[in-house]
């Protein structure tokens, strides 16, 4: 499934134009995305946690030349599962 998959099936369930439907999903996209920027975090019921997660700088190596690389600290993001996303998965 992709983001023209879930528009599709937020237009079918709620109804209205597709271009509501895109409007509503890039809006929840959004706020996600900016709210993890800020460094919070987005608790979804029933879906799970994202979170920011801060990597420290490392060392890692070229596997082509063998060469020592730094790789520089870094923030990612990060998804733990909902017990209730798991529990349907299984």
């Amino acid at each position: 499934m992709n983001k023209q998959s879930i528009i599709e099936a937020v237009h079918e369930k709620i109804g209205g134009t597709k271009v509501q439907a895109e409007q509503a999903v890039d809006t929840v996209v959004d706020s996600i995305v900016n709210t993890l920027r800020q460094g919070e975090e987005v608790s979804v019921s029933g879906l799970g946690i994202f979170s920011v997660k801060a990597r420290a700088e490392r060392q890692a190596r070229n596997p082509r030349t063998g060469e020592a690389l730094t790789v520089p600290a870094m923030k990612v993001p990060k998804f733990r599962a909902a017990k209730a996303l798991k529990d349907a998965v299984k």
